[in-house]
């Protein structure tokens, strides 16, 4: 059973997400929060798998309070909700720690699927949202710069992985797709991590998409 909890200053819009999570037998909404603050009281206290968690809310906002769940010992999952995707603040948000994000609109079995792989522990981002956002972000070209000279210190094969990361594939699709055990992904992502100097998979998944790794040739 994946454990949910829902941080949404809109009622609404938590009574809606509540319906079509309660619709599966494999989640339980374990509770509720109105603000980021909140939000960080009631992961203490009912420990969910997964936080699905507004970035805009009165009071301690999202960004903040990803930052301080991610910070735990043992921190559930992250997904920052936007209504656009589009939204440069689900950028502080990835950087703070969160898994990925949605839009609110996502239809709700694919919801219901996407918060199945975040529990899991792997990465929920469209590439092409992804692109987008970081290519409208008034910082892009900062940010693109530092991140391709980050990853010139690759080899290709770790650029390869990096890439996977960044669509957000799990070790046994990186694994197919590569053409390597996945003992062998697992060490080449724990690698990434150590010398990338970043903490979790999301983190590496943004970085692929800052330095271009996801760009259309040409």
């Amino acid at each position: 059973m994946i454990r949910i909890l829902l941080a949404d200053d809109d009622p609404m819009v938590r009574r809606h997400l509540k319906a079509i999570l309660g619709s599966s037998t494999e989640i339980e909404v374990v509770g509720e929060a109105r603000d980021g603050a909140e939000a960080v009281e009631e992961v203490l206290r009912n420990q969910p798998d997964v936080v699905l968690m507004d970035l805009r809310m009165p009071g301690v906002d999202g960004i903040t309070a990803t930052r301080e769940i991610t910070a735990l010992a043992a921190p559930p999952a992250v997904i920052t909700l936007t209504t656009f995707d589009s939204d440069e603040h689900v950028l502080g948000a990835l950087e703070a720690g969160a898994a990925g994000f949605l839009v609110k609109a996502t239809p709700a079995e694919e919801l219901l699927n996407l918060v199945k792989v975040a529990a899991d522990g792997n990465v929920v981002m469209s590439p092409s949202a992804a692109r987008r956002l970081i290519a409208q972000s008034s910082r892009g070209d900062e940010r693109r710069d530092a991140a391709r000279s980050r990853v010139a210190t690759l080899a290709e094969r770790e650029c390869e992985v990096l890439a996977c990361l960044g669509e957000g594939l799990t070790n046994p699709e990186i694994a197919r797709r590569l053409f390597l055990s996945e003992t062998t992904v697992r060490s080449y992502v724990s690698r990434l991590l150590v010398k990338l100097e970043l903490t979790h998979r999301t983190q590496a998944a943004l970085l692929a998409h800052q330095a271009g790794l996801l760009d259309e040739p040409g």
